[in-house]
């Protein structure tokens, strides 16, 4: 009876912590989102949003805000840095993916809280990179704490790891099964079958709280697309530029970070990335921030061409820029931008040559969300399902499929590093 009832109460408590973990990952989400409108409203006197107060200010306003940001971060990055060091206890490994492939069981507390609060200042004065890495740090933070409460071997705990990884993926993104999927074809490379269970009462969990919360509702609201509002020529078209996009974008950021890695001090780096992005900003004032706002509208309506245009070549720089300085924070809602973007294009210069096989306008930017990302993570799988599950336009399902099939096979026959590695390719080679 021991030796049976030992096994059924360590995975009980496995279970039960991982519950916690998706509990403790929707509060990290809540709590980044208003600690982001603080910050906002701090440096705008509003709390409209950052492209709209953004809109609202001058353009002198816009640049202090950005620059005078970007020192700040910077200040926070550099002298947190040094306290975090002296209170390493020897767990280094501060990047959740990076932690859960190696097996690590804990990240770094000090350096955790120090990036945190950096990214908050970058994030709420316009830096053009995501919120969301952020808060899938943070969550997959707790989940290590949650591993060094419950008592458990630390198998166990690195499963918790993952556990707040996707978690913290479906609460951000508000995409339960795509957080599942980030964690097999990104974060592991596979899913251990002990896993599995644990992973899925945790995103369970965190992403049923958060719709308790915030509505039943996509990441993304727009009419709903039906299969004939595009065709499969389109998505290939659609999938091959994703695909050079998302090339284009990797190796530019690479040559970005290479060029601002010469400069020694964090905050004369952020500094400089938020000068160089405030001067962007002076004339788009749709830089700032995630792209969340301006991909919404583009989903929503059919906005003129030439403006999506104009913003998407400026938030492509802003977010080189950015993320290139060292600025704390992830560039996956602005890969989703680009790809938005860049689909609302292509289908109206498409229109303009026969518009029998252009397309909705949204359905294609919803295809070229999927198709950059996939291009940018070298995952089509998690980059379909999530953008499936954000927009909530299953119909598309079929050109989104073939769109990530292109774009992922131009990526990776150029050669460009994916942005978080790839453990699959890795054993691939």
């Amino acid at each position: 009876m021991n030796g049976a009832s030992g096994p059924a109460s360590a995975a009980a408590r496995l279970w039960l912590a991982a519950a916690a973990t998706g509990v403790l990952a929707t509060v990290a989400t809540l709590a980044f989102h208003a600690a982001i409108r603080v910050i906002e409203f701090l440096s705008t006197a509003t709390d409209s949003g950052l492209v709209a107060a953004a809109r609202e200010l001058s353009p002198g306003h816009r640049f202090l805000v950005s620059s005078v940001g970007a020192i700040l971060a910077g200040l926070v990055l550099q002298g947190g840095g040094r306290w975090a060091a002296r209170g390493a206890s020897g767990s280094a490994h501060i990047d959740y993916i990076d932690a859960a492939r190696e097996g690590r069981v804990a990240l770094n507390d000090r350096t955790t809280l120090v990036r945190s609060f950096s990214s908050l200042i970058s994030v709420g004065t316009g830096a053009s990179i995501g919120r969301e890495g952020p808060m899938v740090q943070l969550a997959a933070w707790l989940a290590t704490w949650v591993g060094r409460i419950f008592p458990m071997p630390a198998s166990d705990r690195s499963v918790l790891l993952a556990c707040g990884i996707a978690a913290g993926i479906g609460s951000a993104y508000h995409a339960p099964i795509a957080g599942m999927v980030f964690v097999l074809e990104l974060a592991l490379g596979f899913l251990p079958k002990r896993s599995v269970v644990p992973v899925l009462v945790a995103t369970g969990t965190s992403s049923g709280l958060l719709s308790w919360w915030t509505g039943p509702l996509p990441l993304y609201t727009m009419p709903s697309m039906p299969l004939v509002s595009t065709n499969l020529g389109m998505a290939v078209l659609e999938g091959a530029l994703g695909g050079v996009l998302g090339w284009l974008f990797l190796r530019l950021l690479e040559v970005s970070r290479g060029a601002f890695r010469g400069i020694r001090s964090a905050t004369v780096r952020l500094a400089l990335g938020g000068v160089l992005v405030g001067s962007i900003s002076v004339a788009v004032p749709e830089v700032w921030g995630n792209g969340y706002s301006v991909v919404s509208q583009i989903l929503r309506e059919d906005s003129a061409w030439s403006w999506v245009a104009l913003i998407l070549a400026a938030k492509f720089a802003a977010t080189i820029l950015s993320a290139g300085s060292g600025a704390i924070g992830g560039v996956f809602t602005p890969t989703l931008f680009l790809g938005a973007a860049s689909g609302h294009v292509l289908s109206h210069l498409a229109a303009m040559v026969d518009p029998a096989v252009s397309g909705d306008p949204r359905a294609v930017a919803v295809i070229g969300m999927a198709a950059t990302l996939a291009a940018v993570t070298h995952a089509p799988l998690m980059a379909m399902v999530m953008v499936l599950e954000m927009t909530s336009q299953f119909s598309l399902t079929i050109p989104v499929m073939l769109a990530c099939g292109v774009a992922f096979a131009i990526s990776t026959r150029f050669g460009a590093l994916p942005l978080y590695g790839n453990p699959i390719e890795g054993r691939a080679a």
